[in-house]
């Protein structure tokens, strides 16, 4: 399984007679050396069990675009699996994408950029859009949340009303520890204004200024991104998307560096579980980070 996972980046077991959150847990367990805890959340989810989650909690009329899971923190997970307990009715299938070929589709001006300059992700928390911040961070305790962001070179701001607003730069390539193989690994597509949905976005601008929005990003340097690069990149990883129909006890099983992971809109009932497993533990300050690429 390893050696395939590292070839591939993804595994679909099929026909396991895996049906039920506690028989997908025991097989998460038996394909990692650690299942870990959703920390520094960015989307809603529930546990299920010891490790186990709901996949997001997201309206099932919207999309959820190409991501590598926590690739804005320090300490992601190595692997990341889900299992179909039940189908939609209609779509609802978990596209992926390889960050090798997708790093390989961008050109080298824009890779060349994004290496020097980082990406640097502006959240917002507690006003009425995204998480509140004791979600995100576990723990109602404003010097708890200080305590980590310090350790984990974040910065912080304290709003009006008990809003918090942080920022934090962080790579966009990064090598994968086993392969060495350049990865395109962040969130700066994904967690972009641009990247909603038309309609979200509009009712989001609507309610509070584009400053304010539960997610953004930019340059390290705080400059937006050129229209040209957000297209880019989204071309890149539209060209390197491939899916599948979900079938009641399939488990994908995924690299979590070497491939990206979204989400179609669906219709009908759908329940789908992940599991997250073995941390990677990356360095602060950043500065050392920027030779992975």
């Amino acid at each position: 399984v390893e050696s395939w996972l590292l070839e591939h980046g993804a595994i679909l077991f099929r026909g396991f007679g895996v049906s039920s959150a506690s028989e997908f847990e025991s097989f998460a367990r038996a394909v990692s050396d650690e299942l870990i805890a959703y920390g520094e959340r960015s989307s809603p989810r529930t546990q299920v069990s010891s490790g186990v989650y709901s996949s997001t909690d997201h309206p099932a009329d919207q999309h959820i675009r190409l991501h590598n899971e926590q690739s804005y923190t320090l300490n992601w997970p190595m692997k990341i699996m889900f299992f179909c307990e039940q189908p939609a009715q209609y779509m609802g299938r978990t596209p992926i994408a390889d960050s090798r070929k997708v790093y390989g589709r961008l050109s080298p001006r824009l890779v060349e950029s994004f290496a020097a300059r980082q990406v640097m992700y502006v959240r917002n928390y507690g006003d009425g859009l995204g998480l509140p911040w004791q979600e995100v961070f576990q723990t109602a305790s404003r010097s708890v949340v200080e305590e980590h962001c310090r350790e984990a070179g974040i910065e912080v701001e304290w709003k009006s009303g008990d809003r918090l607003r942080t920022r934090q730069v962080r790579p966009a390539v990064r090598r994968h520890p086993a392969t060495g193989a350049p990865l395109w690994f962040n969130h700066a597509f994904f967690f972009h204004v641009s990247s909603l949905d038309p309609a979200v976005r509009d009712s989001m601008l609507a309610v509070v200024g584009e400053e304010d929005l539960p997610f953004n990003t930019f340059y390290g340097d705080g400059s937006p991104f050129e229209e040209e690069v957000l297209g880019e990149i989204g071309a890149a990883y539209g060209a390197e998307t491939v899916s599948f129909p979900w079938e009641r006890g399939d488990i994908l099983l995924l690299d979590n560096m070497l491939t990206s992971h979204g989400r179609e809109p669906f219709v009908g009932p759908r329940k789908i579980l992940a599991a997250m497993a073995d941390p990677f533990m990356s360095t602060y300050p950043e500065a050392t980070a920027k030779n992975d690429g």
